[in-house]
Order: structure tokens, then sequence, then C-alpha cells
């Protein structure tokens, strides 16, 4: 049996395998119990590297060795590779969270800080900017926005979006409610979608006409998007923090919501 290059290269990237446990592993799925000679043959792979490849699979639960002479090995099913393989990102996800939790407590997070905040002082207010590529680097600036505001917050985005990050909006308004933080949004869309976010949310959502998505903070932080792309990782947008444009902006928003009444 000849194993295809493209199945080869897919199934390593998918099940994070080198070549030659990849190849390994699908020629022994391809005879279900095999001896390491068998699975040399079929896959190619050099004998002398097969039994340490097989023994490396036996350990991540790809294969199991059968009792008795001579040594053989049988292959574990697909689906509970797969959910063995969901099981431990959950539980190294979980871990990772945990510590990444507790970083806060440490010294030396303290200490980045410190050397932020030294930094950042002598800096002019008008030089704290930049650009942002890829749509969740821009929701990760939007949460430190969101929860760095003090006094009111301004949403504008369509509803389409919204809806996507429902649950995003939902923990930010939620934490913003807490803080008594005023909180004004305007939606582009179906208004009866508008609606409903509005019954959902508890919040006033306004209609407008113009598709546009920009967030500010305080009237001085803005996050804004300059494209409209399929493809999140594209997505361009600019973050400034300059309350004279900030403000600028605010009153041309509250001067489109008060027209709209």
């Amino acid at each position: 049996m000849i194993i295809k290059p493209e199945l080869v290269k897919q199934i390593k990237d998918y099940f994070s395998l080198n070549i030659y446990e990849t190849k390994v592993w699908i020629a022994l799925l391809t005879k279900g119990i095999a001896s390491a000679g068998e699975i040399a043959e079929i896959s190619r792979v050099p004998r002398s590297r097969t039994y340490d490849v097989l023994e490396s699979l036996e350990k991540r639960g790809f294969a199991i060795m059968k009792l008795g002479k001579p040594v053989k090995y049988i292959a574990v099913k697909p689906h509970v590779v797969l959910d063995k393989l969901k099981t431990n990102v959950e539980r190294n996800a979980d871990e990772k969270m945990k510590s990444l939790s507790k970083l806060k407590e440490t010294k030396e997070y303290s200490e980045l800080e410190q050397l932020y905040n030294v930094g950042i002082e002598p800096v002019r207010q008008e030089d704290v900017s930049g650009a942002i590529k890829g749509k969740s680097t821009f929701y990760s600036h939007l949460k430190d926005l969101l929860e760095s505001a003090e006094k009111d917050v301004i949403i504008c985005t369509n509803i389409n979006e919204f809806q996507s990050k429902s649950r995003f909006f939902s923990l930010a308004f939620e934490k913003l409610k807490s803080r008594k933080i005023n909180i004004q949004v305007a939606l582009s869309g179906d208004e009866k979608e508008i609606k409903k976010i509005n019954n959902k949310f508890k919040i006033n959502a306004k209609p407008i006409k113009i598709d546009s998505k920009f967030f500010i903070a305080d009237r001085a932080q803005v996050l804004f998007s300059i494209n409209k792309t399929e493809s999140p990782a594209d997505e361009m947008s600019v973050w400034l923090n300059t309350p004279f444009f900030a403000n600028s902006l605010v009153f041309m928003f509250e001067q489109a919501m008060d027209s709209s009444k």
C-alpha cells in the first residue's frame, strides 16, 4: 500500500506528530495489528527507527503493545485518540490559565509594570498610538480599553459583529454596569435584530445608517477599524490616545444620535 504524501502532511499537522510517527501510525491503522517489521515495510520508515517510533506512539496513546510473542502493536481507534488529545488540550489550557492568573501576584510581574510605567511617563500623549492587525488582537485591546474606562464608553459597530461577539459584549456590559460606567451604543443593521439585542442585554442601542466600528473610552482613547474583510487575520485597526480627536469624534457621534431621534 502506498501512503499518500498529502495525507501524511495533513495528519502530521492535525495530530502534532513528526513525519516518522505519522507514517508509522497510518501504516498501523491499515493493518490493525502488526509487528515492527510489517510496519517498516508498509511505512517505508527504517526498521531500526520503527521500534522507537512505535514505543513513542504507545506512550502518547496512538498504539497499544499486544501481549505475547512476537511483539506486535494494536492501532488505537482514531476517535479515541482524538478524544484523548482534546482532553489533554483542555487540561493543559486550564493549567495554563491558572498559571497566568497567578502571574499578577509575582514580584516579577510587578517589576514589569514598574518598567512600563517608568518608560511611558516621559512619552508624549499623542505618541501613544499604534496599528493593530487581526481581529483577536483588536478584541484584546478593546477589552483593555473598556476595563480602563472610568466614566463613559461609546460602542459603535454593526449588528452582525455584535452578535458574533455576544459573549464578549455580555461580559463587558456586566463589568461596565457594575462600575457605573455610562454606556452609549449605536448599531447598524436590521432594526428588528437591534431591538432583540436591547431586550437581551438590557441596553438602549440606537440604530445608525452608516456601517462603522469604533470604540471610545472617557473621551480620550479611540479604537477603530479601518477596513472590512472576510479574513479575521487581515483586519486592520488603529488605537489612539488623544482627547483632542476623541472629543471631536464624540461630538459628531452625539450629533448623529440626536438627529436620528
